[in-house]
């Protein structure tokens, strides 16, 4: 469909009204891309300050190296730490998340993308100000999950990428969708990318306090772009409640009552596919800093900030792959590649001892990103034009699920297998990879053959 017709401008307003989602999504992933390493930094070396484990090895300390750093029951126990409070932090989120975004999302099906997008925004912005308070005042680090719980309460990330995903499908043509999904999750590869290198490089020069202002202004500036520079992707809106069990039923509408019979279980299987591939994703994204300041490897800040935008590259290389791989494949297939490049990439990381190694695992990752553009595309075409906020509420509530479920068996397989093998969490996500990989093909092989056979049908019928 052609893109909706501009809306008068109020009197008064005189700045342009833009048909662009992208610049949201990047100022807010570049408040998210500093938050969580330096988060995880900073637990790191508070907690370990208050068991006395800095005054001994801290994490840029040539001493992590020895051979017997491994073993050293203290940093065992700090890691333990640090691997249990973002367990505690990412549940918090999550529960609370779950019922907002699927109470938001089908929301802005009436009354417009942009009051979604602008409430997690902002939501974002506070929790970023709770953070730096417990840093100014060194509060208690249990204030990050009250801020956590508070940026939930708006809808969060989750809701973000919900209200830019649907306003993509707002917004673009059925047969260009893929790409257009493809462009907004590569922005979300460069922002993290710039946030990990600058952050990383950053903290070890100032130390935790100014990236995080930088991570606040990040998220006040997407909110202000929300309100004041969008322009709205509903064609037709109305007035809606917003506490009202509508938006749940329109959810639930959505597998139990699709428009196409066939839509049902496709939806299903798309959905148990993409919980799969973003729950490896979260987990190991998770790991990959304490992987990092762990022995053999025992990486300084800059290192980790390194490591962070290479993972964030795979954003951009696997734009470009997919672009480059649609001249001569169906989506499904490019997916697939995708798929192969990920579990590589963890089988290598997941035996990694030495930097080069490591990067060598990210390097492998390069086409890993292909397959959750492809998914998205696929749920969108699934249903109608007014039920994209609905939908893509749904999959912020999978994305949901696969945070808690990669906190709660990442964060927990972790410090269970330190003992024998740090890097087992990767090898098991390459294996669960195994699974959406499976579905995938098997759906596309479905459709081919229910064609041919309907073509077959139409060429014998008189």
């Amino acid at each position: 469909p052609p893109p909706p017709a501009e809306p008068p401008v109020p009197p008064g307003r005189r700045w342009p009204q833009l048909l662009a989602v992208e610049p949201l999504m990047f100022l807010a992933t570049v408040s998210l891309g500093l938050q969580g390493p330096l988060a995880t930094q900073y637990l790191w070396d508070r907690l370990g300050a208050e068991h006395g484990y800095n005054n001994r090895n801290s994490t840029d300390s040539s001493g992590c190296g020895d051979s017997n750093a491994t073993a050293d029951p203290l940093r065992q126990e700090v890691e333990a730490l640090v691997s249990h409070w973002n367990l505690y932090i990412n549940l918090g989120g999550f529960f609370v998340s779950l019922f907002s975004v699927t109470l938001f999302g089908p929301w802005s099906d009436s009354v417009g993308r942009r009051p979604a997008l602008i409430l997690p925004c902002a939501g974002m912005a506070l929790q970023t100000a709770i953070y730096l308070l417990v840093m100014y005042l060194e509060l208690h680090v249990a204030f990050f999950l009250l801020g956590r719980l508070l940026s939930s309460l708006t809808g969060d990330y989750n809701l973000i990428l919900a209200g830019c995903f649907s306003y993509v499908a707002d917004t673009s043509e059925r047969r260009a969708r893929t790409f257009r999904v493809a462009i907004l999750e590569a922005c979300l590869g460069t922002a993290g990318m710039v946030a990990s290198i600058g952050g990383g490089q950053w903290r070890k020069a100032q130390g935790y306090i100014n990236p995080f202002w930088l991570a606040f202004a990040a998220s006040l500036a997407a909110t202000l772009y929300a309100a004041f520079f969008l322009r709205e992707s509903v064609k037709q809106k109305k007035e809606a409640k917003l506490f009202t069990l509508s938006h749940y039923k329109a959810v639930y509408r959505l597998y139990m009552a699709p428009e196409h019979p066939s839509s049902r279980w496709k939806l299903a299987l798309y959905s148990l596919a993409f919980f799969v591939i973003v729950t490896v994703h979260f987990g190991a994204k998770d790991l990959y800093v304490l992987y990092e300041l762990g022995s053999p490897l025992c990486w300084a800040s800059d290192l980790i900030g390194y490591g962070s935008a290479a993972s964030y590259l795979a954003y951009l290389s696997s734009l470009a792959g997919l672009r480059l791989l649609q001249l001569c494949l169906e989506d499904t297939w490019v997916a697939e590649i995708g798929l192969i490049s990920n579990i590589a990439g963890l089988v290598v990381i997941s035996l990694a001892t030495t930097t080069p190694l490591m990067f060598t695992g990210y390097g492998i990752l390069f086409l890993s990103m292909a397959a959750t553009p492809v998914v998205r595309s696929k749920f969108s075409k699934l249903v109608s034009e007014n039920e994209q906020g609905a939908l893509f509420a749904s999959v912020a509530c999978v994305q949901g699920v696969c945070s808690l479920a990669a906190t709660g068996v990442f964060n927990s397989l972790y410090p269970a297998t330190l003992n024998f093998m740090r890097g087992f969490p990767f090898l098991f996500g390459a294996i669960l990879l195994l699974i959406p990989a499976a579905i995938l093909g098997g759906i596309q092989i479905w459709d081919s053959k229910h064609d041919y056979n309907h073509f077959q049908d139409a060429s014998l019928s008189p």
